[in-house]
């Protein structure tokens, strides 16, 4: 995440099935804190819980920066889907977000 953090060049980072967790989740949602011109970012596929991938949708809905964001099959439930739909529909530059392989439920 200190790399993300200082970069000011990098605007699009995949990070699909890499198995960064929830720790590695923490440290890209503490450096987007900071980074200013990242605008696509993918994690899904990360083994990630539900509460570590809001964690980079919570600082995302404070930066307003991401054009697309991918968390698919990122254990997302109902409780996780209704905040991100907050997030969506607050949002004035996400054009794309992959969700799939999630579990919403009915």
């Amino acid at each position: 995440g200190g790399a993300l953090a200082v970069n000011g060049v990098l605007t699009n980072l995949v990070l699909m099935s890499n198995n960064i967790g929830d720790e590695g989740a923490a440290a890209l949602a503490s450096a987007l804190r900071v980074n200013g011109v990242l605008t696509s970012l993918d994690v899904g596929s990360n083994r990630l819980t539900e509460e570590a991938a809001l964690g980079i949708v919570r600082v995302e809905r404070q930066r307003n920066k991401l054009t697309s964001l991918g968390l698919g099959d990122c254990g997302i439930g109902p409780t996780g889907a209704a905040e991100i739909a907050e997030y969506v529909s607050g949002s004035a530059v996400l054009k794309n977000i992959d969700l799939s392989y999630n579990n919403f439920g009915r």
